[in-house]
């Protein structure tokens, strides 16, 4: 059923929200995925706080010129069945979550992507972005660093004490 003029206005705008707003867009071929199997994505990507939509190329051309992307709009390679996804909450999370999908799902590609600013990032870029930790690992590795010193010099406290313990003990038995 064809789309009326009101409701592809409509989803220009739900777009030109979402770009708006998120730090990275990337889009990505989806042909010959299952419903069942996108379904599955669009759940994943909610957990992590991206958005999935399956918008007409010249519809998401035109939210971009809206928004003042005019050489994202005529730069980006935006041809063929292609998803959406937004995150307006991490700089990576779109690119994990389709790469990540895309291992056991082979057709789906990532295209071509979109920072916060207007830059164009490329396939290969994204690929790089969805192999870098996320936000919940770093945190943890930087926790990890800073703590190190500190629990190494308990760990020595606690050694010499050890140590101390085993020689009086020690005494203990001579004595005895």
């Amino acid at each position: 059923m064809a789309r009326t003029k009101e409701s592809k206005n409509q989803v220009v705008d739900e777009v030109k929200a979402h770009l708006g707003s998120s730090k990275l867009t990337v889009a990505a071929r989806y042909s010959g995925t299952a419903v069942k199997d996108m379904q599955i994505l669009r759940r994943e990507a909610s957990a992590g706080g991206t958005k999935i939509m399956v918008v007409k190329n010249r519809l998401f051309k035109k939210a971009l010129t809206d928004i003042g992307f005019n050489e994202a709009a005529a730069n980006m390679p935006l041809t063929g069945q292609l998803i959406y996804a937004f995150s307006d909450a991490d700089e990576v999370a779109p690119a994990q979550v389709l790469a990540n999908f895309a291992k056991t799902n082979p057709q789906i590609e990532l295209v071509s992507g979109l920072n916060g600013d207007g830059q164009i990032l490329e396939s290969s870029d994204l690929t790089a972005l969805a192999s870098l930790p996320t936000k919940e690992q770093l945190h943890a590795q930087l926790t990890g660093t800073l703590g190190a010193p500190f629990n190494n010099f308990i760990s020595a406290l606690v050694a010499s004490n050890r140590r101390i313990l085993y020689l009086l003990n020690a005494r203990v038995q001579q004595a005895s």
